[in-house]
């Protein structure tokens, strides 16, 4: 038996579909798991509180939007290359179908820390910020004013949902990683 030898050909098959969906997979895995656990993580222990927020300010928008484009490609790709999902869509126990809903669900998350929670959390800190300079206290000092309490609450708040929605993203990604991944073995 012969061995296979690389070609012009064989080197164009890598531009595919299939050879799109795992490079796309791969940067959005591996970026959403540097955001969410070592990025934010390194810039929190290392930069003043201002500095922090105005850093996630200016990566998070942009974090959220390359998600949700990666990931809208992803699930347009995996439709084309699995025509279960269209044939049995209302049927999440088709695998297929399950990975289709489970980058819709990310999608969904994203969606909702890009156009609603993070410009809202990034509102909230900044009127917070406005409030300390006017004040003369930090947010965290003590006997600080009842607007600075409630602006305290909902920025807590919306960090939390915006945390969650973010790590749920991830979660599904890891899900679908081990899926894909499974199928390569």
């Amino acid at each position: 038996m012969t061995a296979a030898q690389l070609s012009v050909g064989t080197l164009m098959r890598l531009f595919s579909v299939k050879g799109g969906y795992m490079l796309g997979f791969s940067f959005l895995y591996g970026m959403s798991v540097w955001v969410t656990f070592f990025g934010g993580v390194i810039a929190f222990k290392t930069l003043s509180r201002p500095q922090f927020g105005a850093l996630q300010h200016k990566t998070f928008p942009i974090y959220f939007a390359l998600s949700l484009a990666i990931t809208s490609y992803l699930i347009v790709a995996w439709v084309s290359l699995n025509p279960n999902v269209l044939k049995h869509a209302a049927n999440p126990l088709v695998p297929e179908v399950a990975q289709a809903y489970t980058l819709a669900s990310s999608i969904l998350m994203q969606a909702s820390n890009y156009f609603i929670v993070g410009p809202l959390t990034s509102k909230t800190m900044f009127q917070r910020a406005k409030l300390e300079k006017d004040e003369g206290k930090s947010y965290s000092d003590a006997g600080v004013s009842d607007q600075m309490k409630a602006l305290n609450k909902r920025f807590g708040m919306l960090h939390g949902i915006s945390s969650l929605a973010n790590l749920g993203s991830v979660i599904a990604l890891t899900f679908h990683g081990l899926w894909i991944g499974s199928l390569l073995a």
